[in-house]
């Protein structure tokens, strides 16, 4: 009785920590899908959003996400995806 509890909370805690696929690898295939998990983009450390309005500055600063997905900042200021 005690290991088929120990094997079913084993199989609950594997099941259900599951990542999404973007997880594995930190790139997202375009902002869309970016802005589902990060609201308001990704920038490296120390990054600025360059804009004549207000800045975003409540994006998830993330350097290795950053990286994963530098083809989706458009304005090569440093944050993907950025988005108020």
């Amino acid at each position: 009785m005690h290991v088929r509890l120990v094997a079913a909370m084993t199989a609950a805690l594997l099941l259900g920590t599951a990542a999404p696929s973007h997880a594995a690898t930190g790139s997202f295939k375009n902002c869309t899908a970016m802005n589902k998990v990060y609201p308001h983009g990704v920038g490296r450390t120390g990054a600025r959003d360059k804009t004549s309005g207000t800045p975003v500055t409540n994006f998830k600063v993330s350097s290795s996400l950053y990286a994963a997905n530098r083809g989706s900042d458009r304005d090569k200021d440093g944050v993907a995806c950025e988005k108020r």
